[in-house]
């Protein structure tokens, strides 16, 4: 397996890992799928912004994504990130999201960032054990923060200083 920086060429495989997620699980509270003009721009506005996109990808094959962006607008959150990681049924339980993940990590630190949040539902508590793991500590619980399949969802948040 091989991490690297995210093309748009990756916009189509991208895509095609997020958008089942989007369409039929809890894991994200978006409900607009993603296409792959969408997801050009937003890795090329990341890259911009000197923000990470990931991809891990084996035998030409994209496995699975990371990406930090800005946690909340202006100056004093410009060292805190917010991140996403999400992998193919395939990569899953085979150490692609951890690996993702401190390619991520050592992007962000690299780029002087302090903190590094994530946002998860509630009810995606493998999601929430893999951050502990990875040496994040839950900071917060938002009740009904978001809005999918007709009911409200639970947030959690967990923190890693880097």
């Amino acid at each position: 397996m091989n991490i690297r920086t995210a093309s748009t060429d990756d916009s189509k495989s991208i895509a095609g890992i997020w958008n089942p997620i989007i369409r039929n699980t809890t894991i994200t509270f978006t409900t607009e799928e993603k296409t792959e003009a969408g997801m050009a721009r937003e890795i090329a506005e990341r890259h911009k912004l000197g923000m990470g996109f990931l991809v891990a990808e084996q035998g030409g094959e994209v496995l699975g994504f990371a990406t930090y962006f800005p946690f909340r607008n202006g100056p004093g959150y410009s060292r805190t990130v917010e991140h996403s990681v999400n992998l193919a049924p395939q990569a899953r339980g085979q150490g692609t999201g951890r690996a993702l993940m401190a390619s991520l990590q050592d992007h962000a630190r690299a780029q002087g960032k302090h903190s590094m949040i994530a946002g998860i539902s509630i009810e995606n508590a493998a999601a929430v054990r893999f951050h502990l793991d990875l040496g994040f500590s839950k900071v917060a619980e938002i009740p009904e923060a978001g809005w999918k399949f007709d009911r409200w969802l639970d947030l959690v948040l967990l923190q890693k200083r880097l």
